[in-house]
């Protein structure tokens, strides 16, 4: 099933400074628990020296979700469930982010630091680029060469992408489609070629495709 909510397209990281105290926070995709913890334990051996990981993620998206935060040693709500509540607001889901911080010689205080893991957090998932989870149809269609290219403008229009071609007596295409597009390719194949086409089907899976 496609997902209703956007999801990060890719690890992002940005830098935010208060009163010296450095905050790098980075954000990622991730679908499982496991797949959080994975990435959460990478930060933290990366900046091994940091004064603070804190880290935060939801699993799934919109209504249902499993989330998680940490303060980290930090004072009890002034770190994770700031991040968390920014992950939470943001219409993303399947995200973690870690926000590192380098301790800068000056106490922010409470209402400092919810500030800067507030503004830390937003500033990455301001940046991160969308995409949204597709299941797509990977298809395989043997076609002649007088109607290659009506098929390429075709596969265009349906929101679809061909992989390869092999050229040989005729066209040998790989083709993906989002699952919903699919028919109507078909469809409009059948129509063009006199009934004479069908491409088939070889794999079925899940892509993040980029919102542009």
């Amino acid at each position: 099933m496609n997902t209703p909510f956007l999801i990060p397209a890719e690890v992002t990281r940005r830098e935010y400074v208060q009163v010296n105290s450095r905050f790098i926070a980075t954000l990622a995709p991730v679908f499982s628990t496991d797949e959080a913890r994975a990435f959460i334990k990478r930060v933290r051996l990366e900046f091994h020296d940091a004064t603070h990981n804190v880290p935060a993620y939801i699993i799934g998206g919109g209504n249902n979700l499993v989330d998680y935060c940490s303060d980290d040693g930090e004072p009890q709500g002034t770190a994770g469930r700031p991040a968390l509540a920014v992950l939470r607001g943001s219409g993303l889901g399947n995200a973690a982010v870690v926000i590192t911080r380098y301790f800068g010689g000056t106490l922010l205080g409470t209402g400092g630091l919810v500030k800067a893991y507030t503004e830390s957090t937003q500033v990455v998932v301001k940046a991160v680029p969308r995409a949204r989870l597709l299941q797509v149809h990977t298809s395989l269609l043997v076609a002649p060469y007088p109607l290659l290219e009506r098929i390429r403008l075709l596969v265009s229009r349906q929101q679809g992408a061909i992989l390869e071609e092999d050229f040989g007596e005729e066209v040998s295409m790989t083709l993906r489609f989002p699952v919903e597009s699919f028919p109507g390719f078909q469809a409009t194949l059948r129509e063009i070629s006199s009934g004479r086409l069908q491409a088939e089907i070889i794999e079925t899976s899940e892509m993040l495709v980029p919102v542009v």
